[in-house]
């Protein structure tokens, strides 16, 4: 393999980045002209437009029955994600979301463990634990008198469901292939996302120019050119590892373009809650490797 063949899985890692980043202040941008449901369905439905051409041109073979209602799952996980995403960010800082969605690999751990039945260490815990201590810190951020901003519950809602999303992303990865478990989960979550239609029909006429442009934008490519990157990179790097720690840097970029395109200013104690949440996860997956290679070596 070629310099520059190493090198494309890193520069299509690094356009994901960039992209699922912008995705956090394109929506606060957005969310001043369209209500949550309206934004999603918007979005999704440009998102699987742009697949749906994608899957037919390459021929992508459809589910089949046998699990077509694991499809269906993954698509309602991934609606109800998306709209608790939107929600959650029209309440919060959309700096501040990007930590919350990042604590999303903790929840993803701890319901492998529930539910697939992966062990976990005692430092597997520890770390576990320091990223809960990271979202807390976070979350005091936004505290209204002695309870949380309800922006808050709605993105650890989101963070819950996504990582169910990737449980079921798992399941299905046994027996299709990335694109598939990409494609599909998008268009059936977007027919759920129909109920918001009229919404964005009533919302649509008033929005502005400018606002549509970006919603164009999240559903051509923080919604779907992204996934096939990410599916490319994952798919051509010599070490996933290495693929996937680009994803701690998401919510840090994330802020920085809030700031420049928002004028958004993060706490600095939200800063500190993000390096613990981070330092807890990078923990957790050191743990975890660390176990594969002694039992490789078994």
């Amino acid at each position: 393999m070629d310099k520059k063949q190493r090198l494309m899985p890193y520069l299509a890692a690094g356009g994901t980045l960039f992209f699922w980043s912008s995705a956090f202040p394109a929506v606060k941008y957005a969310l001043d002209y369209f209500s949550p449901g309206g934004l999603v369905v918007f979005r999704f439905l440009i998102a699987s437009a742009v697949l749906i051409a994608y899957c037919a041109i390459k021929r992508t073979p459809m589910p089949t029955k046998k699990h077509l209602p694991l499809f269906v799952l993954c698509g309602l996980m991934l609606f109800i994600y998306m709209w608790a995403f939107n929600a959650g960010t029209d309440l919060v800082p959309s700096g501040i979301s990007g930590f919350i969605i990042a604590s999303a690999p903790v929840f993803t751990l701890i319901l492998s463990i529930v539910f697939l039945r992966e062990r976990a260490s005692l430092k597997v815990w520890l770390g576990v634990l320091i990223s809960f201590g990271g979202i807390i810190v976070i979350a005091a951020t936004q505290m209204v008198g002695f309870s949380f901003n309800l922006g808050i519950w709605l993105l650890l809602c989101a963070a819950i469901t996504t990582s169910t999303f990737i449980i079921i992303q798992r399941q299905l990865l046994k027996t299709y292939t990335v694109m598939q478990v990409t494609a599909y989960p998008i268009v059936i979550a977007t027919v759920f996302m129909c109920v918001f239609l009229p919404s964005m029909i009533t919302e649509l006429p008033n929005a502005s120019t400018s606002s549509i442009f970006v919603v164009a934008y999240l559903g051509i490519f923080p919604a779907a050119l992204a996934y096939l990157l990410w599916a490319y990179a994952l798919n051509k790097a010599q070490k996933t590892v290495h693929i996937t720690s680009f994803l701690y840097l998401s919510p840090f970029l994330a802020s920085v373009m809030a700031f420049l395109w928002l004028g958004e200013v993060i706490p600095p104690q939200a800063y500190i809650g993000g390096v613990i949440v981070i330092c807890g996860m990078l923990l957790v997956n050191r743990t975890k490797r660390v176990k594969e290679k002694e039992n490789e070596s078994k």
